[in-house]
């Protein structure tokens, strides 16, 4: 898609009269910032844990029709995402889980060479849940602005982001432009377990020349999302009365020894990682144990243990190598274990498997971002990979449209008690997302 338009970054950096775009663009962000931050605090204030969005996107939908935008409200159709279901996971239902995706259609070419390139802002309205709502200094869903943040579950991952998307659309527009190319804001649900909702987007047919995630990057540019893969590791024990503990064997004791191997295989895999985007963090590759279940009764060795995890990858892995490779490692590690060897563990994959995706990192839409954020910001953005799985493979490995993660917030406070996002950085995403639709689009006065 795109193909024979002038990159944009190349135009807009030629074109004389963008200066005074991004300070027209800048002072409607500033304008507006008030309601921006009051918009998020609505967002936040109505929960919409992952299979419960439906009350925040009546939310969203009302703001994107209030912006003039075509808006389309539509649940996910499961028999649709079916064929997909090995990279979004197996959703039954999506009854009051519906996306919503609101358009503003592309001036045209007025007199400069054909309709201008064609955009998605892409964010999801589903978070995680709040854990023990006690231990947060600001309740979860109060959405209260202290110390120039704004606490909340979903405020940093990733309602901030969709908020971003919708009031940089509207300070184009209220700095008198109009974008020559379609601009589409799609938030969807049921990213944080698969991403079936952005999936749902590109089989309804919602494609375009470059979309942007606005991740919390903290203002990074990411060009590069590493990958997971979600097990189920089951292994076994032997039962036998605790008082005489030796003539059983313990479940829990042998995770023990295959928990220390796969941590060391991690070691291992952080060594040899030589990916120049990865090079910068300790562990590129996180492998994490999430949930643990074993044994029956206290006074009994466990003869069970089923423990659910996530192991990590880099762009440039496959998918199926990879499972292949982690199924010879536990074999590995359980035939040095004198009980294991001879009752070996097994794993299950389960639920969406987030592949790795990377463009170029100068790739023309990661350079239409490299100089918005130049513009409104004084430098260029850092280039980070991710370490976290994210809806951007879904646009390149499903529609082949490039994609890159953009955005204001800090990964390590998501799925965190005490969820904040700051207000400047808020604001400077906003007029960096506004700047790039006019460099990328085009713009003509309204």
């Amino acid at each position: 898609m795109g193909e024979g338009k002038t990159d944009a970054g190349v135009e807009a950096a030629a074109d004389p009269r963008r200066a005074e775009r991004v300070r027209r663009i800048g002072e409607a962000v500033d304008a507006s910032r008030d309601d921006l931050v009051a918009f998020l605090q609505e967002l936040v204030r109505t929960p919409s844990v992952t299979g419960e969005e439906g009350a925040c996107q009546a939310v969203v939908a009302v703001q994107m029709r209030g912006l003039g935008l075509e808006t389309e409200v539509w649940e996910p159709d499961p028999a649709a995402l079916a064929p997909h279901a090995e990279h979004v996971g197996t959703v039954a239902d999506f009854a009051g889980r519906p996306n919503v995706v609101g358009t503003l259609r592309g001036a045209g070419d007025a007199g400069r060479g054909g309709t201008g390139r064609s955009l998605i802002l892409n964010a999801h309205i589903d978070t995680v849940e709040t854990g023990d709502p006690a231990r947060w200094t600001h309740p979860p869903f109060a959405a209260e602005v202290a110390d120039g943040k704004l606490w909340g579950r979903g405020s940093c991952d990733m309602k901030g982001g969709l908020a971003t998307h919708l009031f940089a659309l509207a300070a184009v527009r209220h700095a008198g432009l109009l974008p020559r190319g379609d601009v589409l804001v799609e938030s969807v649900v049921s990213e944080e377990d698969g991403g079936a909702g952005a999936a749902a987007t590109i089989l309804r047919g919602y494609v375009a020349d470059a979309a942007i995630i606005t991740e919390p990057t903290r203002l990074a540019l990411i060009p590069a999302q590493g990958g997971s893969l979600v097990f189920r590791l089951h292994v076994p024990g032997k039962s036998a009365h605790a008082c005489v503990r030796n003539e059983g064997a313990s479940a829990i004791e042998a995770f023990g020894h295959l928990h220390r191997g796969l941590l060391a295989y991690e070691a291992r895999r952080n060594a040899a990682i030589d990916h120049p985007l990865y090079a910068p963090m300790a562990n590129k590759i996180p492998i994490s144990i999430g949930t643990i279940r074993g044994g029956a009764w206290p006074s009994s060795v466990p003869e069970w243990l089923v423990a659910e995890g996530r192991v990590g990858m880099v762009p440039g892995e496959e998918v199926a190598t990879f499972r292949r490779e982690v199924l010879d490692e536990v074999a590995r590690i359980a035939a040095e274990d004198p009980w294991l060897r001879d009752h070996p563990p097994t794993v299950e994959w389960f639920g969406g498997q987030f592949a790795p995706a990377e463009v170029p990192a100068d790739a023309p839409i990661a350079r239409a971002i490299t100089g918005a954020h130049a513009a409104v910001a004084g430098s260029a953005p850092p280039v980070e990979g991710a370490t976290y799985g994210a809806d951007m493979r879904h646009f390149l490995h499903l529609a082949g449209i490039p994609c890159v993660m953009y955005g204001a917030g800090d990964v390590r406070v998501a799925h965190f008690t005490d969820e904040h996002l700051d207000l400047d950085d808020l604001v400077t995403a906003t007029k960096t997302i506004a700047v790039t639709i006019a460099d990328w689009c085009g713009v003509v006065e309204a």
